[in-house]
């Protein structure tokens, strides 16, 4: 089979739709089921077969499948080890990125590594920082970059540490929440970031809030706040300073200091030796040190 053909293979098993997976290989339906045809005559079996559903996978489809991902899995690391042994920065470069990271600073490190290495692809998940670390355990990303405290035991680099507001167009201290009867709005996250924030919030209070709004994602949490509909705790990260609301740093009474969240980039040390994981990784850090000079101001 050819790489094209073990392309068509893992393409229609993903999409389970011949038009999806036309449209994903830039084929017309009718060419792609044309190929089809000649590989499962190569094959001696049907590999596919149309139902209701869309395409559904025969058994040996399934062992052909599993042949066709591992021999693309296979290409693919061998050419990046070809690439490693070479001056030239390309291959893929997998990235596993926590969502919020992912959305507001990820982007600017892109930029410039696409500007500097036109050659490498890039493969980018987003997810919480427990996916994170998922993705990197089943070789599914080369690099992490992780939110909070995360037990990793291999290559571990701070990036940057950023603030926790409470942000609201009507509250200006945090002893207001004790009388406010707006809504608390949060958005789901790690554990970690739920728990630190459950913490901080039984430290200064007796009773949990009044009224809650729970969202599916920050930027949704974070627009509700600025529409005046409640109040939310977000990381600095995400606001620009120019929004039209209060900003209330968290502070913990005990200690005085702002309650922060911090930022790393993580892998195992094999995987640093790509060149493009290597030249990714150098501008991330010019980047974070570029980024907590600006929060220091």
């Amino acid at each position: 089979m050819t790489t094209t053909d073990l392309e068509i293979i893992k393409a229609l098993a993903e999409e389970g739709n011949m038009r999806k997976a036309a449209e994903r290989l830039f084929l017309s339906q009718p060419a792609l089921s044309q190929r089809l045809q000649s590989i499962e005559k190569e094959w001696g079996t049907l590999l596919f077969i149309r139902s209701q559903k869309g395409l559904e996978t025969t058994s040996a489809g399934e062992l052909v499948v599993a042949y066709a991902n591992e021999t693309i899995t296979r290409k693919e690391e061998t050419f990046e080890q070809i690439a490693s042994m070479a001056d030239k920065v390309h291959g893929t470069l997998k990235i596993a990125c926590a969502s919020i990271v992912g959305q507001t600073w990820l982007p600017k490190v892109l930029k410039e590594f696409v500007a500097h290495y036109p050659d490498a692809k890039i493969s980018l998940m987003t997810g919480w920082s427990s996916e994170i670390v998922q993705a990197l355990y089943n070789g599914d990303a080369h690099v992490g970059i992780v939110r909070g405290q995360v037990d990793w035991k291999s290559r571990k680099t701070y990036l940057f540490r950023d603030r926790l507001y409470l942000v609201d167009h009507e509250i200006t201290s945090i002893d207001e929440l004790q009388e406010t009867d707006r809504p608390f709005i949060q958005f789901k996250s790690d554990s970690n970031y739920y728990m630190e924030i459950q913490r901080w919030w039984q430290r200064h209070f007796a009773q949990k809030p009044g009224r809650q709004i729970t969202v599916d994602q920050i930027e949704t949490c974070k627009q509700l706040a600025l529409n005046g509909i409640g109040y939310a705790i977000l990381p600095s990260i995400t606001l620009t300073g120019e929004e039209p609301v209060n900003r209330v740093p968290l502070l913990n009474n005990e200690e005085e200091f702002e309650l922060t969240r911090d930022t790393w980039l993580i892998g195992y040390e094999s995987s640093f030796a790509l060149k493009q994981v290597d030249a990714f990784a150098q501008i991330v850090q010019s980047h974070a040190e570029k980024n907590q000079k600006d929060s220091d101001l």
